[in-house]
């Protein structure tokens, strides 16, 4: 019988980290390339609803101005030269196309309130909207709905389609710390330290929202309860562990589509 192999040294294991850039022009391509791919991946999952829907993602060199997708291109055809560049105050700095002047200004707020956000990511996505059709949050009743529990808001109220930047810093200010929001008869809105974190932390909202809902119309769902979910939280709810979750659907998209890079 043959002997068992010897183990591999774990330093000869590779595994992915974020990348650190030795430029801002370095990040803002990688930025740029990973906003495209997020905005493809939205697409694929049927998070676009009409012009509804960003991902903004903050320039590297300018704290103030941020690369989103141009109103009205469809998520699923955005390159990563067709991203537009806009300021604080929605002006356009870069590109040649509109932004969507209300839902950038949700973005502008949050990311003026949360310096530590390179992204943030809102679209009327179906499942997140019949969650906050609900006026309700996500509950810890599955391992993956425990990284948002203590960790995501619900702002109580609607008001229409968001123009008013005072309405606007009223969101931000609902969302504090935590990395996602339920913006009630709206939908959802999270944050990340880098594009893949905040992109994650949607795509898992909309389906922890799925679940919850189905698990509601199939019967009583059982919670987890506070100290397991806690717990939980603090081994899968930190941005690194998004930004590795995410990182099988950036190889999909970037291999199957390159154009997007360009």
């Amino acid at each position: 019988m043959s002997a068992i192999p010897e183990p591999v040294p774990v330093d000869r294991l590779p595994f992915a980290l974020p990348p650190v850039h030795a430029t801002a022009e370095e990040e803002r391509v990688h930025r740029k390339q990973r906003l495209a791919g997020a905005l493809r991946l939205f697409g694929r999952f049927g998070y676009e609803e009409g012009v509804s829907g960003h991902i903004t993602a903050r320039d590297p060199e300018y704290p103030d101005a941020f690369w989103v997708n141009p109103f009205g291109a469809p998520f699923e055809e955005v390159t990563a030269s067709d991203l537009i560049l806009v300021n604080g105050e929605g002006q356009v700095l870069r590109g040649g196309r509109h932004v969507n002047q209300a839902a950038f200004t949700v973005h502008a707020q949050v990311h003026r309130a949360r310096p530590d956000a390179v992204a943030v990511a809102h679209t009327h996505s179906l499942h997140g909207r019949a969650l906050a059709a609900l006026g309700e949050l996500l509950d810890p009743i599955t391992q993956e709905a425990c990284a948002f529990y203590q960790d995501h808001a619900l702002y109580d109220a609607y008001t229409g389609v968001t123009v008013d930047a005072e309405e606007a810093r009223r969101i931000a200010v609902a969302l504090g710390a935590f990395k996602a929001i339920v913006l009630r008869n709206h939908g959802v809105l999270t944050v990340g330290t880098s594009v893949d974190a905040a992109a994650w932390w949607f795509i898992t909202v909309e389906r922890c929202a799925q679940v919850q809902l189905a698990a509601r119309a199939a019967g009583k769902p059982v919670l987890i309860d506070h100290r397991e979910a806690v717990a939980t939280r603090e081994q899968l709810g930190g941005d690194l562990v998004a930004w590795i979750n995410y990182q099988p659907l950036w190889r999909r998209i970037s291999r199957a589509e390159p154009e997007l890079l360009s």
